[in-house]
């Protein structure tokens, strides 16, 4: 008889997104008053840049012709040379050097994020920040590295608190090493963004262990304020410890277009033998690579056209967030987030759960937002929103908060 992944049943429910997606379903049967407005999920709402477009339509002309067709990417990284130095390039404006056979380009960070355990024993002890993007939690569970879940967290994972009193940034453990260190900066779900001070703790701190972090930047574009880290490479002795994932659907809209990238240091090493070679290894066995499209699409970002546009998208969107801030302060809730990152995390009114508080905006407000509780134990007691809409129908959502409230 054929066996299962038993992981697999040990996962609570459903993944957070589509059950939000399925209470809003039920209400939206029920014919609300007003017309729904989304502020929950991360998607983009922008028209991708016009050089990017430009530069997709080109590319498939070329593989309309005999002489310029393209199939299997056989290049390193599943990348070809000009996105891999595109990308190059843009490392050194933030006085980083990446060797470009260091970057690996995929079809989603959320993909390598959980793809990257591939490489790795499912002994290693897993450390999560909570509140936490899902994805960590789930693949390392999947995976068998969790244990089982007691109804509120599991048990072989090590949380790493992150509340409004440590400024969400996870203070270093107590008692268990982790082998594997999941954060991410600027943060998804709570905005806030970190100081190259606080990296370098947990740089020293993984070197000294031999621990590894998985360092989620998927948002650095969305960063503001000077002195806040795009890379962790920017901080000393992180490429000897650390795996950064970053993302083109935030940073350029490719939400549904689909690429990232991930950079693995030849520089890093464990038990003899390097991870750079590893994760190659598995990418080449498989993944088949990002369309030559898309490649020349994500290209396109980087160029100086391509910089400006994308630039104004992003613009845009952190005004959102500023609305939304503004907004939610006005309606007398305490609000983190929204100024280095296109997320605005929120504490509900006091008493109030974040499954509650969802579908009071839900069915009272007609907004949709993401329960902190979806995030882990520590998000009880907020809620999500993200900066993607439409500016009117932002503006129209935080205005039905605020009279709401």
């Amino acid at each position: 008889m054929t066996h299962i992944n038993q992981n697999f049943l040990k996962l609570p429910g459903g993944y957070l997104f589509p059950e939000i997606s399925r209470r809003v379903k039920a209400f939206s049967a029920q014919n609300p008053p007003m017309p729904l407005i989304k502020l929950g999920i991360g998607d983009v709402t922008l028209p991708l840049a016009p050089a990017v477009v430009e530069a997709m339509a080109k590319a498939t002309e070329e593989m309309g012709r005999r002489e310029t067709f393209r199939g299997y990417c056989e290049e390193t990284g599943c990348a070809y040379d000009f996105l891999r130095f595109a990308i190059q390039g843009s490392y050194r404006d933030c006085g980083v050097e990446i060797a470009d056979d260091e970057i690996f380009v995929s079809d989603g960070a959320k993909s390598d994020c959980g793809n990257i355990g591939d490489i790795f024993s499912v002994d290693n002890v897993v450390a999560v920040c909570d509140p936490v993007y899902p994805v960590y939690v789930d693949t390392n569970a999947m995976a068998g590295r969790a244990g089982d879940f007691d109804g509120e967290k599991w048990t072989d994972l090590v949380y790493l608190p992150c509340t409004a009193e440590n400024g969400f940034f996870p203070a270093l453990p107590q008692g268990k090493v982790p082998d594997l260190i999941y954060i991410c900066s600027p943060n998804n779900p709570t905005g806030t963004a970190a100081t190259k001070e606080q990296l370098k703790t947990w740089v020293d701190y993984a070197n000294a262990h031999g621990s590894i972090i998985l360092y989620d930047s998927a948002y650095e574009a969305f960063i503001t304020e000077p002195g806040i880290p795009h890379s962790i490479y920017e901080v000393e002795g992180a490429g000897t410890c650390a795996i950064e994932f970053r993302s083109f659907s935030k940073t350029a809209g490719f939400t549904g277009t689909r690429c990232a990238y991930t950079v693995v240091p030849k520089a890093l090493e464990r038990e003899g033998v390097s991870l750079n070679a590893l994760w190659s290894r598995r990418q080449g066995t498989k993944f088949n690579g990002v369309s030559y499209v898309v490649q020349r699409a994500a290209e396109a970002v980087f160029t100086p056209e391509g910089r400006a546009q994308t630039r104004e998208n992003i613009a845009y969107y952190l005004n959102n967030a500023k609305v939304i801030k503004s907004g939610l302060e006005q309606a007398g809730l305490t609000v983190y987030g929204g100024v280095n990152a296109p997320y605005i995390w929120a504490r509900t009114p006091e008493g109030v759960g974040s499954w509650d508080f969802f579908d009071t905006l839900l069915h009272k407000a007609c907004v949709v937002t993401t329960p902190g509780a979806g995030f882990g134990p520590a998000g009880e007691g907020y809620i999500r929103l993200t900066a993607f809409g439409g500016a009117e129908a932002t503006e129209e959502a935080v205005e039905r908060i605020v009279k709401l409230l």
